[in-house]
């Protein structure tokens, strides 16, 4: 019987160095959609091991590209409309507080389990941010330690919550309790995430399961009814950007794109569902809404 090899990613930590190195090869390229210019430092030679090892590693960058420059464009959108304070969660080593063009009165909470959190200040230390930035170290499992963060980012609205890549790696129920608890704790006006759905679970199970389930990192969360998940929770859908339609016109389409739309013009259906598949949501608090209709009356 053949060995099976151990998996290169040890914990969800570890993604954020695999993620991180996806940005850095953007980066150096000539006609970058975005400069991240730590992304390669903070990946490091583990970050370029996990995407050398895992299957189909560099071919499914794209997608990952597109999130980052979706979501930084989402981002400076609500800032320029009156956000004051963003929380990050399960930060890992997102250095946009350094790289974006930030209002300095802004306040960014980068939150993270204290293991990453030492990690990326060790390794972002003689750099300065372009904004107001604390780090806050939390296991976000904990549920009173979570609350205890939320009411912290309160008190600095109006306020932006950021979920990238944390979603698919948490239970259904888990989901849940995250989106009240940022509705009734955090007052969140605005959640900016990506978010999978069943069909993409299974595709990327097919992929890379095996390496992300023996890593302690299985993905979970693709809800079937998309962001009306979030509906009873307190929360609506504002943007839908979908991962297929952006690539495009970002031009970082995945290879053979060129088929896949031709089988998508002949089968509408599919066309849709494949369109829906993946995507980067803003989410607006139903409270927001309801101040709004008031300030209006």
């Amino acid at each position: 019987m053949a060995k099976q090899e151990a998996s290169p990613i040890r914990n969800v930590s570890d993604t954020a160095l695999w993620v991180a190195i996806y940005r850095a090869q953007e980066s150096e390229r000539p006609d970058a959609l975005f400069h991240d210019p730590y992304a390669r430092r903070l990946g490091g030679a583990r970050g370029q091991a996990i995407v050398e090892s895992m299957p189909h590693g560099r071919d499914l960058a794209w997608s990952l590209v597109v999130r980052v420059t979706v979501m930084d464009e989402v981002i400076l959108r609500c800032v320029r409309n009156g956000v004051r304070g963003v929380l990050n969660l399960a930060a890992g080593l997102d250095a946009r507080p350094y790289r974006l063009e930030l209002p300095p009165d802004l306040l960014w909470l980068h939150v993270d389990m204290p293991d990453m959190v030492d990690y990326f200040r060790g390794h972002m230390a003689q750099e300065t941010p372009r904004c107001r930035l604390e780090f806050i170290p939390a296991d976000l499992r904990d549920a009173q330690r979570r609350r205890e963060v939320f009411a912290r980012a309160a008190q600095h609205g109006p306020l932006l919550v950021i979920t990238e890549g944390l979603l698919i790696y948490l239970e259904t129920e888990d989901v849940a309790a995250l989106a009240r608890d940022l509705h009734d704790v955090a007052g969140a006006r605005w959640w900016l995430s990506d978010l999978a759905s069943p069909a993409l679970l299974r595709f990327l199970a097919g992929n890379w399961g095996r390496a992300v389930q023996q890593g302690n990192a299985p993905f979970r969360f693709g809800p079937r009814e998309g962001t009306a998940f979030f509906a009873p929770h307190g929360w609506r859908e504002a943007e839908f950007h979908s991962t297929w339609d952006e690539a495009w016109r970002l031009k970082r389409t995945p290879r053979l794109a060129w088929l896949w739309r031709i089988l998508g013009w002949l089968q509408p259906r599919k066309r849709e569902a494949g369109r829906r598949m993946s995507s980067i949501v803003l989410m607006q608090s139903d409270t927001t809404e309801t101040e709004t209709r008031g300030a209006r009356a």
